[in-house]
């Protein structure tokens, strides 16, 4: 599933194309994804202007003029990727009611492309979803926190309240892993699996070491750690794994800079060749994949 750098990158490259820009068609292929569309909403959609986009944690939110706002969230699958209209593909077989694009182009939709907007200037951004564990609502931009699925969220990682302090108060009288308690959108927004195991591993924490002992001194190695990792993921396009793509169709970058991430039985970054030292372990937790140093995570 994307994580915060992942959405970010979508976000901004989605901003690139479309803030300040007019929606001039849109058009839904299908009545649900891992819930129903808002109905409506390709009429909603069409002639309004967009005015800027935030992201929530995990979510993006796309606020139109008029005063609604598009929360959409990306899955374990989704991408938007934004194409000027005449690089769409060319003819193949629509979904099964399927409408033709609003504009008369013909460009049915790609394969398990359930969402597809264009502007006034040319662009066209497609919502491909394959396993449909996506969604797509409106929401008053005025009461966005208020959404079922952003309602009780904790601070943003790269915000200012986001600090060792808030941590260690998030994580007091916890005995569940650290690993998990991190995992928690309501303890911080936006962490998933990979950048939690690399900020662990970053901080020297192990994945395995009790939520509540993590607080204090912990906590202030740990913070820094998780807004750098998220940060330099960014600045690389995110990481790639699957299905993930930016905007632009192209592929992040940061896998290549995982330290344990996905490196079972490889050699520690930290501590090549140390005798000690049997490599980057796997372990299960909450039905994951925990990647970590042994030997350096205490």
């Amino acid at each position: 599933m994307p994580e915060l750098p992942e959405v970010e990158t979508v976000m901004r490259g989605l901003a690139a194309v479309l803030e300040g820009r007019r929606i001039t068609a849109a058009s839904i292929s299908r009545p649900d994804l891992r819930w129903p569309f808002p109905p409506g909403l390709a009429a909603r959609l069409s002639g309004a202007r967009v005015l800027g986009f935030r992201r929530r944690g995990k979510y993006m939110l796309m606020r139109l003029e008029g005063g609604e706002s598009v929360l959409i969230h990306l899955g374990m699958s989704g991408r938007m990727v934004a194409r000027r209209v005449d690089e769409a593909p060319r003819p193949r077989m629509a979904p099964q009611g399927a409408a033709s694009d609003a504009r008369g182009h013909d460009n049915p939709p790609d394969a398990h492309e359930h969402m597809v907007i264009e502007t006034e200037e040319g662009w066209r951004i497609g919502f491909c979803d394959p396993r449909r564990f996506g969604c797509v609502d409106l929401v008053p931009t005025g009461r966005e926190e208020e959404h079922r699925l952003l309602a009780g969220m904790g601070p943003e990682p790269l915000g200012p309240d986001f600090t060792a302090a808030a941590l260690s108060a998030a994580l007091a009288g916890r005995l569940t892993p650290i690993k998990a308690a991190l995992l928690d959108q309501k303890v911080v927004a936006g962490l998933g699996n990979i950048y939690v195991c690399e900020a662990l591993y970053r901080a020297r924490i192990s994945p395995r070491r009790l939520a509540a002992s993590v607080a204090g001194a912990r906590a202030a190695r740990l913070v820094p750690e998780v807004k750098a990792v998220l940060a330099e993921s960014i600045a690389a396009g995110g990481s790639s794994l699957r299905d993930y793509v930016r905007a632009d169709g192209e592929i992040g970058a940061f896998q290549e800079r995982f330290d344990v991430y996905d490196r079972e039985g490889q050699p520690c970054p930290r501590c090549p060749g140390a005798p000690a030292c049997s490599g980057i372990a796997r372990l299960v937790q909450s039905g994951r994949s925990t990647f970590y140093c042994p030997r350096t995570q205490r």
